[in-house]
């Protein structure tokens, strides 16, 4: 269904609405895309803020790295250009942004501090197809959900080509995600999430664990299970798009309940994409129809919204995938406004407009 973005409008002035926007005086002069001459906040006043735009990027040109008219003379090299040209899964590993590149056949790399960018596009057996997701290990392997080879693409520390699951299965990976010993796969094709421990690569169990049982029976039936997330404390997450929903299970997939409905009003979703959970239990899903994030408390109900087409500097374009960081705040605390400190970031990312990877963060004031 499509979705009314005036309905969204109208909700946003009676909720939250589009942002509030602080007033800082000069423009941006810190490597990537900033809203000019603003920091943009949610929810507006007389709310506190507590959600700020940070920083967008979409390649190589907004890291910063600058090269001079004489090194190009002296030595040839080029000023910064490769572009990020059609981004789902996103993470942040390592001071760098590893982005799927789904009309690259690649994982791009932006070096936050190196200010460079490389591709990650591996040949022979290992090559990719269509990158949609990709997690890290502790290990420092990499998995990357390809729906163009059907398969989880596994690769070492030192970009090594380990194997694949899905081999010899029927399945259509998007969603990631990775937990202790546990590995988790939405699978269109299966209409599940199946779990596998990731060092034998053996399947465990699928979740639902009839995924073809008749929903009267199975409560829990997935339908089109598109993205996949883990909370702390193993209850599992996933996006149905074609459902409308997100479903929550616990850590052995038993269905525990439901989040929001069909429809274009805020607390529904019209296509649900990308999922996270952060520490405290906060669910973070993108719609690609009303092109917005919303954030719910463990118990499903809707805290803040954001994004929304129209409604300020920072508004995001068919978003497809979201993360949460703990990690890499200290990166980004410099875009922070004055007397906003950092929590963890929120970074979506966008298949179309000029800000691909946009980094929010949550916040409050010291």
């Amino acid at each position: 269904m499509s979705t009314r973005p005036g309905l969204w409008r109208c909700a946003a002035s009676l909720l939250w609405g589009a942002g509030w926007l602080l007033l800082a005086g000069g423009c941006a002069t810190n490597p990537g895309k900033k809203a000019e001459g603003q920091h943009i906040f949610y929810p507006p006043p007389p709310g506190a803020p507590r959600l700020q735009f940070l920083v967008s990027y979409s390649g190589e040109a907004d890291l910063g790295r600058k090269v001079s008219k004489f090194s190009t003379f002296i030595t040839g090299e080029q000023a910064p250009s490769q572009p990020i040209l059609k981004p789902y899964g996103v993470l942040l590993a390592s001071n760098q942004v590893w982005v799927c590149d789904t009309a690259g056949g690649c994982l791009d790399i932006l070096d936050l501090q190196q200010k460079t960018m490389r591709r990650f596009a591996p040949t022979g057996y290992g090559k990719l197809g269509v990158p949609i997701n990709v997690v890290l290990d502790s290990e420092g392997r990499r998995y990357v959900a390809d729906t163009g080879r059907n398969q989880v693409m596994i690769y070492g520390p030192d970009e090594s080509f380990l194997g694949a699951i899905g081999e010899n299965e029927s399945l259509r990976p998007t969603g990631l995600a990775l937990r202790g010993s546990r590995l988790y796969v939405s699978d269109l094709n299966g209409h599940c999430v199946r779990v596998y421990d990731k060092d034998s690569r053996k399947m465990l169990f699928t979740v639902p664990r009839q995924p073809e049982a008749d929903e009267a029976k199975e409560p829990g039936k997935l339908y089109m299970p598109v993205n996949v997330a883990v909370g702390q404390d193993g209850s599992i997450y996933v996006s149905d798009m074609a459902a409308c929903r997100v479903m929550v299970y616990d850590a052995e997939g038993q269905h525990l309940r439901s989040i929001g409905s069909r429809g274009d009003l805020p607390g529904q979703f019209a296509r649900p994409k990308g999922l996270a959970v952060d520490r405290e239990g906060r669910i973070y899903v993108v719609d690609a129809a009303s092109q917005v994030c919303q954030i719910f408390d463990r118990e499903g109900k809707l805290l803040l919204f954001f994004g929304e087409p129209g409604g300020s500097g920072a508004s995001l374009d068919l978003p497809a995938s979201v993360v949460v960081d703990y990690e890499h705040v200290p990166l980004f605390q410099r875009f922070a406004a004055p007397g906003f400190e950092l929590e963890h970031l929120v970074l979506i990312s966008n298949q179309l407009g000029d800000r691909k990877i946009s980094v929010y963060a949550l916040g409050h004031r010291r």
